[in-house]
């Protein structure tokens, strides 16, 4: 019969020279350190600023904040073990990052689908933008993707925590994560993996294709604008976003849309879609948006008077 006999996951992923790995772990650092200033710095210029109080930076905003949780499940942990010989996790520690991963990771892919939305009507329905994204609607929004963030979560973690683990217990990832946890169940996971599968997949997929056809209708009501000025104006607004939506969907799909099988890429793309993306948000929006460039000036401005 089998039992659960593991108490703690070692994580195997990096295996650097001492030197090499100071110097990584001073990059990540430093990618980390960036991450936290720039979301924070997004969400305080949006606040002081009332000129940005609408519904797109509204979810922009929210997006910064749980690119912040997102990123601080596993990224503190992964710093660590750099440091550390023995890159060890408890198994409830392991569960709990598990779980907070697959929540916040479920509530930014609704979110961007909910910002796709958002484009969507101010672009092709502009006269009735503020009558249709009225501040309830917006609220309800936001709420709507922590629920379902919280119900695919507890889904993914019970079917995971369900499975026996009696051996071995070294995790090739850098965090406790759903792919390289199944495989070393000691039990035939090939149900388990295919709900699993289906679970993320109705997700990733669903909210991918979501935000697809939002632009879809965009990009008609961008050609049918006469003038160059404002197709330019109407396209640098969206620009950023979709730019987003790839890094963060393109990694997703690719880890999660599949058997819990090894390929070489696991490990640069899990790098990717957990440190690397929730950085570059910040910077995307921030170079590409003048209104917020403009705000933070402003606020930075009066700081230094």
């Amino acid at each position: 019969m089998d039992t659960n006999n593991v108490t703690e996951f070692l994580f195997v992923v990096f295996t650097f020279n001492p030197i090499l790995q100071h110097v990584i772990f001073s990059v990540f650092v430093l990618v980390y350190v960036l991450l936290l200033s720039g979301n924070v710095l997004i969400m305080l210029t949006i606040s002081a600023d009332y000129r940005l109080h609408n519904p797109m930076y509204f979810f922009l905003g929210k997006l910064s904040f749980i690119d912040l949780c997102y990123s601080s499940v596993t990224v503190p942990k992964m710093l660590v073990d750099f440091l550390s010989d023995r890159k060890a996790i408890s198994f409830n520690s392991c569960i709990a990052q598990l779980y907070f991963f697959h929540f916040f990771a479920c509530a930014e892919c609704f979110l961007f689908t909910t910002m796709a939305y958002d484009r969507y009507v101010a672009i092709c329905k502009p006269l009735q933008y503020s009558t249709i994204m009225s501040k309830r609607l917006c609220v309800w929004m936001v709420a709507a993707t922590w629920a379902i963030g919280f119900v695919h979560s507890n889904i993914q973690t019970t079917l995971t925590m369900g499975l026996p683990f009696c051996g071995p217990n070294e995790i090739n990832s850098f965090f406790c994560d759903i792919p390289p946890l199944i495989r070393l169940a000691c039990t035939d996971t090939t149900m388990i993996d295919a709900m699993i599968v289906a679970n993320s997949g109705i997700v990733s997929l669903g909210c991918f294709l979501a935000v697809l056809i939002s632009y879809i209708g965009i990009a008609k009501a961008i050609f049918k604008i006469r003038t160059v000025e404002g197709r330019r104006k109407a396209f640098s607004t969206c620009a950023s976003h979709l730019m987003v939506v790839t890094f963060f969907f393109g990694p997703c799909v690719f880890i999660y849309m599949r058997p819990s099988r090894t390929y070489k890429a696991d490990k640069v793309v899990s790098v990717f879609y957990t440190v690397i993306s929730p950085m570059l948000n910040p910077v995307i929006y921030t170079l590409r948006n003048q209104e917020v460039k403009t705000s933070m000036k402003k606020m930075w401005g009066r700081k230094n008077k």
